[in-house]
């Protein structure tokens, strides 16, 4: 098998995890073999000129990902939040951004109930201390989002998490970045249509 490509039902390659927040994006990234995910960076998010979603495609584009990972923060009960619908707001930003890059990366939104909880307890019995958590939290949490999902498409031999479409940026529904499908031609339409 080359080193890009598909392992069962799910994409070989380097991955990359990104943990989004109000403030900071954390970012993650794996080996070419989806194995280990290891911290890259923690982003300043910028809402008004999308600096970060640049850095992202750049990362991206520079590490050859085949698959980015972004974490859906629900509530223990499952339900979702306002920091959820942030976040998926940020994957379909991202997966927009992609697809006009023409790069083809999949972008999948991940149930990461806990990571920033967890991120903080390893930080602390790392012996941090808990004013510089600020400083990597985010990236610890991107490796926890990005470790679980390769660890789930290993066990589960297919792809994880809920696929998040480019859209159109000429259509406000937002169709997806697919070619347009030939008319299908039936005979109820040669009835109303005898030219076709």
């Amino acid at each position: 098998m080359s080193e890009h490509g598909t392992d069962g039902n799910y994409p070989r390659g380097v991955k990359i995890g990104v943990d989004v927040g109000m403030v900071r994006v954390g970012v993650a990234s794996s080996d070419s073999g989806s194995l280990l995910a290891t911290p890259v960076r923690t982003m300043k998010r910028d809402l008004k000129k999308k600096s970060d979603l640049n850095i992202l495609i750049r990362e991206i584009t520079e590490r050859e990902a085949v698959q980015v990972f972004v974490g859906l923060p629900r509530n223990l009960s499952g339900t979702e939040s306002a920091s959820a619908e942030m976040a998926r707001g940020y994957a379909q930003e991202l997966a927009n951004a992609i697809g006009r890059a023409g790069l083809a990366v999949s972008v999948r939104l991940i149930d990461e109930r806990l990571s920033t909880v967890s991120a903080h307890r390893s930080l602390r019995q790392a012996g941090l201390n808990t004013r510089d958590h600020r400083k990597v939290v985010d990236q610890v949490a991107a490796v926890k989002i990005l470790q679980h999902a390769m660890d789930m498409q290993r066990s589960q031999m297919r792809d994880v998490g809920d696929q998040v479409d480019a859209r159109r940026r000429d259509h406000p529904q937002g169709d997806p970045l697919t070619p347009t499908k030939e008319p299908v031609i039936t005979e109820n339409t040669r009835e109303r249509n005898p030219e076709l």
